[in-house]
């Protein structure tokens, strides 16, 4: 059984989808959320679901092994990313080596780094007079959104389109997309 830890910031929408598609799973299982913000959403779709959901404070994943401590307590093997918006700390990094993915809401390298995320990204990318965007997924390392990147999928940018049409696309392509990446991952058929 592979234990997963889903680390989300919001309303927890990849999250619910990623638990969705691993539910009737003997060899995978979704145990833990973990936010940052005690009054996300994702809580309550965790509450939803069955899932056992926490809250740790900036300062308790930058300066102390708390996180850790919890994430080993629960037997976690692998962490993903959906919508986290804290820098994962090195402690967590070298615990779980090639083990924490991510989804990034463009193609990367473009529009990646520290403040990109969520409609910061989709803003630049129509902002840019882009031609495409998509979803980037990537393991982690120690700095934002450099990591390896795994798979990345792509969506037209029209020249009408507004930031909230290029998010409604990339949404479809992470819904689409992710749980499938993970589980590739998870059985070692995509690196």
């Amino acid at each position: 059984m592979i234990n997963i830890a889903i680390f989300a910031s919001g309303s927890g929408s990849n999250a619910e989808n990623i638990t969705n598609y691993f539910k009737e799973r003997e060899d995978v299982s979704i145990k833990l959320i973990v936010s940052n913000k005690k009054d996300a959403y994702v809580h309550e779709r965790a509450e939803k679901l069955g899932i056992e959901s926490v809250t740790f404070s900036k300062n308790s994943f930058e300066n102390t092994n708390e996180v850790l401590d919890c994430l080993k307590s629960k037997q976690i093997d692998f962490i993903v990313l959906a919508g986290f918006l804290l820098k994962v700390p090195q402690n967590i990094i070298d615990a779980y080596s090639q083990r924490i993915i991510n989804i990034h809401p463009a193609l990367l390298p473009k529009f990646g780094g520290k403040g990109m995320y969520g409609d910061n990204v989709h803003k630049a990318v129509v902002a840019a007079e882009e031609v495409e965007s998509g979803i980037t997924i990537h393991y982690i390392n120690e700095n934002y959104d450099e990591g390896n990147i795994i798979y990345q999928a792509k969506c037209d940018v029209l020249p009408t389109d507004t930031y909230e049409d290029v998010a409604e696309k990339v949404h479809k392509l992470e819904y689409l997309h992710f749980p499938e990446v993970i589980d590739k991952v998870l059985n070692h058929t995509i690196k």
